[in-house]
């Protein structure tokens, strides 16, 4: 009845439709809820939350509510005993009212079970029920009020109570519960706030207050940022995109075609049938279709996807807001040129504009959110995938991923995902935006928006033109910036070098000359923006101008009243964004589409085979170092560097690797890291492994974190290692003793003292087997004693380890227990020291060639020989007699 809710002085709703349509609103809102939030509480168990008396209060009043309703429901069968009659709604709305609120009561603890803290679906539903219960309690006060009205006491005093019991409860649902049991933020000294948020809090985003006031009465520091949330961390992001992106390699890899049949059954079905074995051959020779390229853009979907899709319906609540405020402006001018208007309709007008303003400002900043944090989310992903990749990519890839391509994809490509992630959904809606805005400027100035329309099409094909160029200086642009920051690397590396011969000037001009490339192709890019900004920025101005021209022009009896011109404006001033948006986020696009070309490119480089390794549990009779007939390359094209590689390590046993200069020492130690290509062969090792290698690896880090290295700190055991590699000494004349910093690559260390750092590093890890390439090479005599003796020896800390030492100092092979000797990439001898020497062979020779300068320098540092001078060989320890001499014997 218009005559009673709009014209009128003093408005309200019939008694059917309060009694319907404002019990059903919130009704229907929790059932249609319920199945998708009940699945995703299902889905997402974030633990079990123990009754606390919040829970309790929330759970009393839910009961309570079930009771008034049926109460009500009671009343009017006991009215209809009575012969009373009611209409019908008397009957259903207590039913549907009371089974609501049991529903809402179960959700109430089903949260409290699944470790929701503060829900959304109640705190919406609650507040729906009071705004639709303040309607009516305001009608009932109404009737209430009038003289000789007839009042229901009973169902008047329980609607009372009804009405209070919600609002309670929507004031229950602003105050979080506790933490779930076991929850990460209980043992966190600083969580983040977020997770434990209220709802209302959490739209308000109120819960950081906190720190925007510290912030603002003192600088912050490190300590007062919160912790990330789980699932920001990049533990949680970085398996599941790796996850995804191997399951998509998987797919468009080249699988071979394995037939396997057996001889005599493929007899007998020829006899039958003489077309077989052509057939078999014909499959096997027939190649395999054409792999199709993994799609990077389909995995970062399936990742962060289901996420981001809500940005999209936030989004979509935004635009229509945003259009609702011209339309609401066009009915408060019609009210103030309508003298006989009531009041009431102006504040309803204006407070309706109000609450507009205040949900789309919400829902924006709930959007914008969701965005950043997919942005987030996406960049650290993709650096944590592309670092796990540049580790495993095999060798051959290596020489087609320069490490400055790696540094851009890490920092540039990385960064573009991120600020995409923002503005990605304008390519949908600011076309939505636009279409919205000319059918309200064509309902308002009729067909003269066709003039602005037209500006607009005239704008499309320029601003094509333009983001084809952007894409083409785009790929110039990051190919240039690819080769300097190689170049850079370089220099940076061989700095001192490059200072020794004076260089400077060269290299200089060298990273110059590239540079202006890259200056030459920003430049353009920087024109032809300001061109597009230009555009674009004029686009709304002249969309304005011509539309409101035509429309003045085409009809005299065409004037632009306050209505026409406001609204209109409103409009333009919504179609602006849009407009400006648009271009951005097109050339944003291409910018992305060249970063995630660079990046599938990468991510399908060819990775180590982790299988060519196996690691498992070997009986003590087969060793803990198992090869078999096994033959490596360092690329599948390159032809193999080790053949035939046949040996067995006993677990706790010390393997000595010797032989000439580029034998393959180093390239087994290598093989058996898993780092070079198996072509055939059976490799296994036992445990966990600890490498040296010969060119020592240091961070930028103290000495003590270069050691303990990210594990937990055992005082005694840290203490025997650096005692072990003789770092006390150094350690005793360092500024800050193990809590120096050492610069990057260790620059203020010598490279003795870098090698014993990378040494004590591996010791400490305490790992079942131990490959040092040569680590003594780079120390003196003396230390080298002093290591061999306290770490690797057969007294030394790591004795009951497995070790295989690449060495040239012919004065430990004695104390070796069994000694590989290599020769043009293949184990030609194979022993213990005294077996090799009646041998005289290839290790025969290789004494031969180190035995003088190892005589020279470190002459009886082993063992003393207990035989008169001149005796070759006593005990495992050279004599004085000349190699030669030496070896005939």
């Amino acid at each position: 009845d218009w005559n009673l809710t709009w014209h009128t002085e003093n408005p309200d709703f019939t008694q059917c439709f309060r009694n319907t349509v404002l019990v059903w609103i919130p009704c229907i809102y929790l059932w249609v809820c319920f199945p998708v939030y009940f699945l995703y509480l299902r889905c997402h168990d974030r633990g079990y939350i123990q009754m606390s008396n919040l829970n309790k209060a929330k759970t009393a009043l839910g009961l309570i509510l079930w009771i008034v309703c049926w109460a009500d429901l009671f009343y009017s069968f006991w009215e209809r005993s009575q012969n009373i009659f009611r209409a019908p709604f008397f009957l259903i709305r207590p039913t549907v009212l009371g089974i609501t609120m049991l529903l809402g009561t179960f959700l109430i603890q089903y949260e409290r079970i699944k470790g929701v803290q503060s829900s959304g679906v109640m705190t919406i539903f609650w507040l729906i029920s009071s705004s639709c219960a303040t309607v009516v309690f305001r009608s009932k006060i109404i009737h209430a009020l009038n003289v000789g009205a007839e009042v229901d006491a009973f169902r008047y005093v329980t609607f009372c109570i009804y009405f209070i019991l919600l609002f309670v409860q929507l004031i229950l649902c602003c105050f979080p519960e506790r933490p779930p049991l076991f929850s990460e933020t209980v043992n966190d000294p600083n969580p983040c706030p977020e997770f434990s948020a209220s709802f209302l809090s959490r739209i308000t985003f109120w819960w950081i207050t906190g720190l925007m006031v510290q912030g603002y009465r003192r600088p912050l520091e490190a300590k007062d940022l919160w912790s990330l949330n789980k699932e920001d961390k990049s533990e949680e992001i970085v398996p599941g995109l790796a996850t995804n992106w191997a399951k998509e390699w998987a797919k468009t890899k080249r699988q071979p075609l394995n037939i396997l049949y057996s001889p005599k059954k493929q007899q007998k079905s020829s006899d039958s049938n003489g077309d077989v074995t052509e057939e078999a051959e014909a499959l096997i020779i027939k190649p395999s279709q054409k792999s199709s390229e993994a799609s990077l853009f389909k995995v970062l979907y399936k990742t962060f996807g289901p996420y981001f899709l809500m940005s999209f319906l936030f989004k979509a609540a935004h635009d229509l807001l945003m259009f609702a405020g011209p339309e609401i402006l066009k009915l408060l001018i019609n009210f103030v040129n309508n003298k006989a208007a009531p009041n009431w309709q102006g504040y309803f007008y204006t407070g309706l504009l109000f609450v507009c303003a205040c949900l789309q400002t919400l829902i924006l900043h709930q959007y914008f959110h969701i965005c950043f944090v997919t942005g987030m989310r996406l960049k650290t992903a993709i650096v944590g995938v592309i670092y796990r990749k540049a580790l495993v990519i095999t060798n051959s890839a290596r020489k087609t991923s320069t490490v400055g391509e790696i540094v851009n994809l890490m920092s540039v490509d990385a960064q573009r995902f991120m600020d995409l992630a923002t503005y990605i959904n304008m390519i949908w809606s600011a076309p939505l935006q636009v279409i919205l805005a000319l059918y309200l400027l064509w309902q308002n100035l009729g067909p003269s928006v066709l003039a602005g329309v037209a500006v607009m099409i005239l704008l499309v094909p320029i601003n094509a033109v333009m983001a084809m160029k952007t894409k083409t200086y785009q790929v110039a642009q990051m190919k240039s910036k690819d080769n300097r920051i190689k170049l850079m690397n370089e220099i940076l590396n061989g700095i001192k070098v490059l200072k020794l011969y004076a260089w400077e000037l060269a290299f200089r001009e060298k990273v110059l000359e590239i540079r202006q490339k890259e200056l030459k192709v920003l430049k353009k890019s920087a024109y032809l923006a300001a061109m597009a900004t230009f555009t674009w920025v004029c686009a709304p101005f002249l969309v304005a101008l011509s539309t409101f021209a035509v429309y003045v022009t085409i009809d005299k009896n065409n004037i632009l009243d306050a209505q026409k011109a406001f609204v209109s404006l409103a409009l333009f001033n919504i179609l602006r964004f849009p407009l400006n948006m648009l271009p951005m986020v097109i050339s944003s696009i291409v910018e992305a589409s060249v970063s995630l070309k660079r990046l599938r490119v990468f991510l399908s480089h060819e990775e180590l085979d982790p299988d060519s390794i196996i690691r498992g549990s070997i009986t003590e009779a087969e060793g803990c170092i198992v090869v078999k007939n096994a033959t490596f390359s360092w690329s599948k094209n390159d032809p193999p560097s080790l053949n035939s590689i046949n040996f067995t390590v006993p677990e706790g046993s010390l393997v000595a690797v010797v032989g000439q200069v580029g034998c393959g020492k180093s390239s087994l130690l290598s093989a058996l890291l898993g780092e070079m290509d198996k072509k055939e062969g059976y490799v296994v090792v036992k445990g966990s492994v600890a490498y040296v290698p010969q060119q020592a690896w240091v961070q930028n880090a103290t000495l003590e974190d270069n050691i303990i290295f990210g594990r937990e700190m055992n005082e005694s055991r840290y203490k025997r290692v650096i005692e072990a590699c003789a770092l006390l000494p150094d350690i005793e004349i360092l500024p800050m003793g193990d809590k120096t910093e050492i610069g990057e690559k260790g620059v203020n260390l010598s490279g003795g003292q870098k090698q014993r750092v990378s040494l004590a590093r591996a010791v400490y890890c305490n790992a079942d087997v131990y490959l040092f390439d040569d680590p003594l090479s780079a120390v003196d005599a003396h230390v080298g004693k002093h290591i061999f003796e306290k770490v690797i020896g057969p007294k030394g800390i790591l004795k009951n380890k497995t070790r295989v030492l690449v060495t040239h100092a012919i004065n430990y092979l004695p104390q070796m227990d069994t000694i590989l000797v290599m020769s043009d990439g293949e184990i030609s001898e194979m022993g213990s020291y005294q077996e090799l020497l009646k041998q005289d062979g290839a290790f025969a020779e290789f004494l031969r060639t180190y035995a003088n300068a190892e005589q020279s320098v470190e002459s009886s540092d082993t063992n003393s020989p207990s035989g008169k001078e001149g005796k070759p060989v006593e005990n495992g320890v050279l004599g004085n007699e000349a190699p030669g001499k030496l070896m005939h014997r």
